[in-house]
């Protein structure tokens, strides 16, 4: 029976905005990674049958297919093809995904998933400026309810009852564990350091600082000014990044002497309300236990993104497990958020954890634009 398995990883370090990577057009942070990738995997990259990227804005620099420019400019031989996936913030977990089902059906014996978002070259929210996404049918089902993710994240702290001080505490614990595990080397395999065009190095993850509950105190709410808990200092960081994952089967990897890392073990998808729109990791992560046959308690390492604090937490009061499991080495808050490449770079992180840690299963998932999220369950082989 085919399998779908991860035999390497990498990421670049996630620069902040306008920060060290933001001189590197993506497609060139893209073919970086995808260097990087079968050069640690020792492999020929005529043997990738696709290149399955994730990318959210998806104009200007990141248009035209950035997943087979990345291709081309990584030097890749021409047969070699690329497909560009939005599934919004989940882009690059739903190219894992597709890898997955490509690979399981036997579309696919070798294929690469991962993303790219440069936020400093292509700003969010670039693709639709002057434009409605939405449409007159939309609206009306709706009844003309604002869309917007900072309203979802307030709409969520009120409902769970989160008041700003738990928000804040969240917020400085993400930094502190990030500062920690970037102290202690955990990220060092994981990175890919970049060159930039002026030739400085970029080997670290530039969003990690020191921070206090106090001095998160002191920011300003952005959406809700007089009574709202969201603020910069509890959101997700505005970056730059690109994340990959060599993928294949068992049978393939033996036969061209690779060594897999971890199984997808399980891969749902779970859709709910599109206004308040941060809530479907709880359902998603629910459909993907059922479906796995795994309790909670078998779960020993969560990876819930850090979009903006009520997101983690209120998946954490619903869906219970052990809090200390859940983001171990810090999340979005404090590594940044480059959105189509978000979700490769979470994996690539909970990937290593499983492996250094040796943690039988581990669990992904993110929340979405438009009400949606991507689960997945990972199995150390």
């Amino acid at each position: 029976m085919r399998d779908a398995v991860i035999v390497e990883a990498v990421r670049t370090p996630v620069g902040k905005r306008n920060g060290g990577l933001s001189g590197v057009h993506p497609v060139d942070l893209s073919a970086h990674v995808l260097t990087s990738l079968v050069q640690r995997a020792g492999l020929d990259p005529a043997e990738v049958d696709d290149v399955i990227w994730g990318c959210v804005s998806q104009v200007g620099e990141q248009t035209f297919d950035i997943a087979r420019t990345a291709v081309l400019a990584a030097g890749w031989p021409e047969s070699v093809t690329g497909v560009t996936v939005d599934r919004q913030c989940g882009s690059s977990q739903q190219s894992v995904h597709f890898a997955a089902a490509g690979l399981v059906a036997g579309q696919y014996d070798v294929v690469v998933a991962g993303g790219v978002e440069s936020m400093s070259r292509v700003p969010m929210g670039t693709a639709r400026a002057g434009a409605d996404p939405f449409g007159e049918a939309f609206r009306k089902r709706y009844d003309g309810a604002q869309i917007n993710q900072g309203l979802g994240a307030e709409t969520i702290a009120e409902r769970w009852g989160l008041s700003r001080q738990q928000c804040d505490e969240f917020s400085v614990a993400s930094h502190e564990k990030a500062a920690a595990a970037r102290a202690e080397g955990r990220f060092d395999a994981q990175i890919a350091p970049v060159t930039t065009p002026d030739g400085t190095v970029v080997s670290q993850d530039e969003g990690i600082r020191e921070s206090t509950v106090e001095k998160l105190g002191t920011l300003k709410t952005v959406f809700r000014p007089e009574d709202g808990v969201i603020t910069a200092g509890n959101s997700s960081q505005i970056s730059d990044g690109s994340a990959a994952l060599l993928m294949t089967t068992s049978e393939k990897a033996a036969e061209l002497g690779l060594t897999p890392i971890a199984r997808v073990h399980t891969a749902v998808l779970a859709g709910a309300d599109p206004v308040v729109m941060l809530t479907a990791p709880i359902p998603a992560t629910q459909k993907a236990l059922a479906r796995s046959g795994l309790s909670i308690d078998e779960i020993g390492a969560f990876e819930v993104n850090e979009a903006f604090a009520p997101v983690p937490l209120a998946w954490l009061a619903d869906i219970g497990g052990d809090a200390k499991a859940l983001n171990p080495n810090g999340g979005a808050i404090a590594l940044g958020h480059p959105l189509g490449g978000s979700g490769a770079r979470i994996m690539t992180t909970l990937v290593h954890h499983m492996r250094d840690n040796g943690i039988r299963y581990g669990l992904q998932t993110m929340c979405e634009g438009g009400g949606q999220a991507n689960a997945t369950i990972l199995e150390l082989l």
